[in-house]
């Protein structure tokens, strides 16, 4: 299973990340830095990063401690560069290793059509007059398409039947479910908010923020065969960021959860392809790392292999169940990580099921 798509002029180039879903984006602020609220939908006010920020314990039962925490927070993509979908769209649109097209080869399609005669009438006399504003107005159609199609955001699961009362969670499922609240087990609520919003919209399994996982170096991806090569995530998206941003280097959004038994690459470089290493990794990482990082040219377990020295301090270590040392029990038991497995499967809406679910 590959970790990246192929694309590019020739469908032979390969990027640099695996592909995040456009599924359950709707409600998804823009980029931030503030206060860890996970039930908060919109974007706080830009808050200084700090060389020496701090990171209380955060849990799915007390987020109290954490409240402090000055977090990146919202935006699209692996590093929250985009705001918009109209911003994300253009991304894939022209990246050379992806779609790899051009203004001019868009606006030649735009005029060329099926749906021309519709988007100029959209678009008006200012869409006759500007190129421009033609191609904002077919990226706004297109963002639009995104949140009011029902299939980018069915909440159809089983989970979803669960909460309004037309289903009920297997003996194994609740197992799980509970495993997955627990903060000293799972503790995966703390970031997969699992609770609807006070409005009495749906939980979309994450609160908007980034984490420094410590995932290991993928040498699938070609960039990655490079030694000196690191993709750093949220600091990497701005420039100067590895100065600026150095509190958040190596930390990625935390993506829903919502059809994540489906999926078959896991964290910004695709390094794992199931549920049952993606659990491994979280129970085990720092009680026996040499099953997930490489080893130098001595033999020695090279730990966090894919973020430099400078930058490890960032990483979660403080949150179950990922606050384990050499000689510690796991948190999360090889059974218990098989019912939180359970437990994320009824999270799998009805039209995956049917092999209509977007990537």
């Amino acid at each position: 299973m590959a970790a990246v798509f192929l694309g590019g002029t020739d469908m032979k180039s390969q990027g640099r990340r695996a592909v995040p879903s456009l599924m359950y984006l709707e409600r998804q602020p823009a980029f931030s830095i503030g206060p860890d609220d996970p039930l908060a939908e919109t974007a706080p006010q830009i808050q200084a990063a700090s060389a020496t920020t701090s990171h209380g314990p955060k849990s799915a039962a007390n987020t109290a401690a954490s409240a402090a925490n000055l977090v990146p927070q919202g935006g699209l993509f692996w590093d929250g560069r985009a705001d918009t979908f109209q911003q994300q769209a253009t991304g894939p649109l022209y990246d050379p290793v992806e779609m790899a097209s051009t203004r001019e080869k868009v606006l030649n399609r735009l005029n060329h059509a099926p749906y021309t005669a519709a988007l100029k009438q959209m678009a008006g006399v200012s869409g006759e007059k500007s190129p421009d504003f033609l191609l904002d107005e077919a990226m706004f159609a297109l963002s639009r398409y995104q949140v009011e199609e029902k299939d980018f955001h069915p909440y159809s699961s089983k989970f979803d039947s669960w909460l309004e009362g037309r289903a009920k969670f297997t003996a194994l499922e609740r197992r799980g479910y509970l495993l997955f609240n627990d903060p000293e087990k799972g503790n995966c609520a703390a970031c997969h908010v699992d609770t609807p919003q006070a409005n009495g919209l749906p939980p979309l399994f994450t609160d908007h923020q980034y984490e420094a996982l410590g995932a290991p170096r993928n040498s699938d991806i070609l960039k990655n065969r490079d030694a000196s090569y690191y993709d750093l995530g949220v600091c990497d998206a701005r420039s100067a960021g590895r100065n600026e941003l150095a509190a958040y280097c190596g930390m990625f959004a935390t993506p829903t959860l919502r059809n994540s038994a489906t999926r078959k690459a896991f964290f910004h470089n695709g390094v794992f392809h199931s549920l049952d290493k993606v659990l491994e990794f979280y129970a085990l990482r720092d009680i026996d790392p040499k099953r997930f990082y490489s080893r130098d040219s001595s033999g020695n377990v090279r730990a966090y292999d894919d973020l430099p020295p400078q930058y490890q301090a960032n990483l979660d270590t403080t949150d179950a169940p990922l606050d384990r040392k050499l000689g510690d029990q796991p948190r999360i038991s090889e059974d218990e990580r098989s019912e939180i497995i359970a437990f994320l499967k009824t999270l799998t809406d009805r039209e995956a099921t049917m092999g209509h679910a977007a990537p």
